[in-house]
């Protein structure tokens, strides 16, 4: 019986998500269902009974008439023909989220390496001066190589955002059960990752008199850290929402993903860049201002008053829909 209802599904796949729609689609799964329950007591096999079901209900246009969908079957089959959607398969979504975590992995760890680069002059620059320059800029460019790389890990799915695609029910639920069993992974590295940031400036207080070059240096090693845990959780999560968006949830297929899951948008292009370059901006600024005036005690206040700020300048940069 679940062959039946799967079929039922790739059927109605790309049919608008009506009302009328969707109680055609039930009465056909009830009709199916009788039907195969009174092929099973008549003594047909399973497999004879699902073949019998599906030579007699499986073309909807057959029965477009009699379920009153004409209209909405000879648009939906106009609309395929002249924007058709790239099927999605369970091995392929497999692939791609395993990709995914490759891509995350050597994105954070790029970034990680450019954020703790500036602890080599910082610990070592007053007795090798010329080493630590040459041992900061290594551990950028090798920081940047991740970071290129990353990006193409996963080239060869490029198309999930630029062509029109569809997964089918069953590769929708196993990337929803997915996402489900890594939320737990995401909050902890989340939580720690803020924990990070928040007690990155303790050890200005407690090392700076004896020590002034290893607190600047433990801090940069806490919020590398941080942001690596969130850089790594965050890409992955990515990876799971870009396969639950691909679906038009205009249709039935729309069903199948979380309707919470839609894509952002701005009220322009310029708003856009401005939330894409946010942070980035204001760690170039706190660097800047840290080491123009080495004050590393007091400077960690602009991660704070960029994080209260932030939710702000999303909220008037978003669409007003959204």
């Amino acid at each position: 019986m679940e062959t039946i209802k799967n079929y039922l599904e790739a059927m109605f796949a790309s049919m608008p998500n009506t009302v009328e729609v969707r109680k055609a689609k039930a009465e056909l799964l009830q009709m199916m269902e009788d039907k195969y329950n009174e092929l099973i007591e008549s003594g047909q096999s399973e497999n004879t009974a699902v073949g019998t079901v599906i030579s007699e209900f499986g073309n909807l246009d057959e029965l477009a008439e009699d379920l009153g969908l004409a209209k909405e079957v000879e648009e939906t089959r106009t609309k395929e023909s002249e924007v058709p959607r790239r099927n999605i398969g369970m091995d392929e979504a497999k692939s791609f989220i395993e990709n995914r975590r490759k891509k995350a992995l050597f994105l954070a760890v790029g970034v990680f390496l450019c954020i703790i680069s500036v602890t080599c002059p910082i610990l070592f620059g007053v007795y090798f001066e010329g080493i630590s320059v040459l041992m900061m800029f290594g551990c950028i460019a090798l920081g940047v190589g991740f970071i290129v790389y990353s990006s193409y890990v996963d080239s060869a799915y490029k198309y999930f955002k630029t062509e029109l695609c569809r997964v089918d029910m069953a590769t929708a639920e196993y990337v929803k059960e997915k996402l489900r069993s890594f939320e737990p992974v995401r909050a902890l590295c989340v939580t720690l990752g803020v924990i990070l940031f928040i007690i990155c400036w303790v050890p200005n207080i407690f090392l700076l008199r004896g020590s002034s070059f290893i607190a600047p240096a433990l801090m940069f090693l806490f919020i590398g850290i941080g942001v690596l845990l969130i850089v790594y959780s965050t890409k992955i999560l990515s990876g799971f929402e870009l396969l639950l968006q691909l679906n038009d949830v205009n249709t039935i297929s729309g069903t199948y993903v979380n309707q919470s899951l839609k894509p952002v948008r701005y009220k322009s292009k310029t708003a856009q860049t401005i939330v894409e370059v946010y942070w980035p901006v204001v760690t170039c600024a706190y660097l800047i201002l840290s080491f123009v005036t080495f004050r590393w005690d007091l400077t960690w206040i602009i991660w704070l008053v960029a994080g209260i700020l932030h939710r702000a300048v999303v909220i008037n940069c978003r669409a007003d829909e959204l």
